[in-house]
């Protein structure tokens, strides 16, 4: 269980982490700066990548412990979604 824990919080964090990553960030062209020589006018000033990492980690645990949590707790597993959805 702690192996595809570890695979399932590490697909989450993918996850949240590019679902973050378009969020506040401003192109060069937006931001009202000269365009650095050799880039794409869309590429971004700030992307803040540590914050964002951070804010995935963040997420991701609280996701996965959720999942974790009615896995081992509430007995909801892939079986008994599907009886849901029927």
């Amino acid at each position: 269980m702690n192996w595809t824990l570890l695979a399932i919080y590490f697909i989450v964090w993918w996850l949240v982490f590019f679902v973050t990553l378009p969020i506040g960030v401003r192109s060069q062209e937006e931001a009202g700066e000269g365009r650095y020589l050799g880039t794409d006018p869309g590429a971004p000033t700030k992307p803040m990548l540590g914050r964002k990492a951070l804010a995935a980690t963040l997420i991701a645990a609280v996701i996965t412990g959720l999942l974790w949590v009615g896995y081992a707790w509430l007995g909801i597993d892939l079986e008994a979604l599907s009886r849901i959805w029927r």
